[in-house]
C-alpha cells in the first residue's frame, strides 16, 4: 500500500494539486483510507496535526452515506441484477459478514479495533459495511468507528511522524 500511496502522493502534486489537499483525497478513498493519507502527508512534510485533521476528515466524509444507504443500494443493485455490478456486491457483503463473524457479542470493541489497526482489509469503509449489513444502530456504529480512526490516527502517525528513521527507510 506504501508504494501506491507514493506513487498517487507524487502524481497528485505534478499536477498541481493543493498539499492540503492530497492527503485529504487520498484518506477518502477505499482500502487506502486514513493510513494512506497519513503517509502522503509526511510524503509531503505537512505538520502533524494539519495531517490528523486533514486525513480524518478525508475518511469521515463516505462514512455516514456507507452508513444510511448502503444497504439500499446493494438492495436496488440485486433486485435489478445489474451485470458485473451485482457480482461485486455480493462479494462485498461476502466479504464484510465473513469479516464479522467473530463479532457475535461485542460489536462496538470489533467495530472500534476492526477500524483502528491497521491491516490489510480493515479500515472505516470496511467496518462501515459490517455495521451497515449487521444492522448495527448508529448509536453504537458512529462512535466505534469515529474511536477507530483515532486510534489508526494514532498507529499512523507515531509510525510515520514519531520514528522519522523507519519512515525513512521504508521510502528509501
Amino acid at each position: 500500500m506504501s508504494g501506491l500511496t507514493e506513487a498517487m502522493t507524487s502524481w497528485l502534486a505534478e499536477h498541481g494539486i493543493p498539499e492540503w489537499l492530497i492527503p485529504f483525497l487520498v484518506s477518502i478513498l477505499p482500502i487506502i483510507e486514513l493510513r494512506g493519507g497519513i503517509i502522503a502527508a509526511r510524503l509531503l512534510d505537512m505538520e502533524l496535526f494539519k495531517a490528523i485533521w486533514v486525513c480524518m476528515l478525508g475518511n469521515i466524509l463516505p462514512i455516514p452515506f456507507i452508513l444510511l444507504f448502503i444497504d439500499k443500494f446493494f438492495g436496488f443493485v440485486k433486485k435489478h441484477k445489474i451485470p458485473l455490478l451485482t457480482k461485486f456486491v455480493i462479494f462485498l457483503e461476502n466479504k464484510a459478514m465473513n469479516k464479522s463473524a467473530a463479532m457475535e457479542k461485542g460489536e462496538f470493541f470489533f467495530l472500534l479495533f476492526f477500524v483502528g489497526i491497521p491491516l490489510p482489509g480493515t479500515g472505516a469503509w470496511t467496518g462501515s459495511l459490517i455495521a451497515a449489513l449487521r444492522k448495527i444502530p448508529l448509536k453504537k456504529a458512529v462512535p466505534a468507528i469515529f474511536l477507530g480512526l483515532c486510534l489508526a490516527s494514532a498507529i499512523m502517525c507515531t509510525l510515520c511522524y514519531g520514528f522519522p528513521e523507519i519512515f525513512t527507510k521504508m521510502f528509501s
